[in-house]
């Protein structure tokens, strides 16, 4: 609820700063833009600061949509993000740990469980698994596993290196559909292959899987 209420007064604010420019901007003659600057100062003031405050809700409603709201128990972990809510037990759970802007959820094979952007703060977070008894480890325990992806090399499960090239194609573009990045993730997490990105550049390591694949 704070969320919506710095939102909306931010707006607000915006509305009546709105307002008192085009104010200047009518009473200078010389500046430009005087036809649209007229057109606002006719509106009430009132009308502004609601509209830059309805404004500003709306925004706080997509901004508490797309953030990620993570809720723990001793038994369970469950994410929400984007309105999808996900669910893990807590025996599914070997680790927890941050990798740059990304909270991630290890399983107990050595797959990832979740990999999902987290603007959380990490102290916070942490903490807030540990009281839960869950482990949280301060870098992946696989970092060292993981080797540069360069298309056609061996090693990879059959199937791979094509998932891995159609998903280094979207994030080569300038607007990649994360949907499409995440659900070739997950392909690749179901033939047993982690996949993680430094500047659009992928990262793989296999391991043997046992449980359900990341997503």
């Amino acid at each position: 609820m704070c969320v919506y209420a710095v939102f909306a007064l931010v707006g607000a604010g915006v509305g009546w700063l709105v307002d008192f420019l085009a104010d200047w901007l009518v009473a200078l003659p010389w500046a430009p833009l005087q036809g649209p600057a007229e057109l606002v100062a006719s509106l009430p003031a009132l009308a502004l600061t609601a509209a830059g405050a309805g404004a500003g809700l709306v925004l706080g409603l997509v901004a508490q949509h797309e953030q990620l709201v993570v809720r723990l128990s001793d038994d369970r972990v469950v994410l929400t993000s984007k309105g999808r809510e996900r669910e893990f037990p807590r025996d599914a759970v070997a680790a927890v740990f941050r990798d740059g802007k990304q909270l991630v959820l290890l399983g107990r094979d050595g797959g990832e469980l979740a990999r999902q952007e987290c603007d959380l703060d990490t102290a916070r977070v942490a903490d807030a698994f540990t009281e839960h008894g869950y482990v949280w480890a301060d870098a992946d325990p696989h970092q060292d596993e993981f080797r540069r992806w360069v298309p056609d090399t061996p090693g990879r499960p059959e199937g791979a290196n094509a998932l891995l090239k159609a998903r280094q194609e979207l994030l080569e573009k300038k607007g990649p559909s994360d949907g499409d990045v995440r659900e070739l993730r997950g392909e690749l997490a179901r033939l047993g292959v982690v996949v993680r990105d430094e500047k659009r550049r992928q990262y793989w390591r296999t391991f043997q899987k046992t449980g359900p694949a990341a997503e």
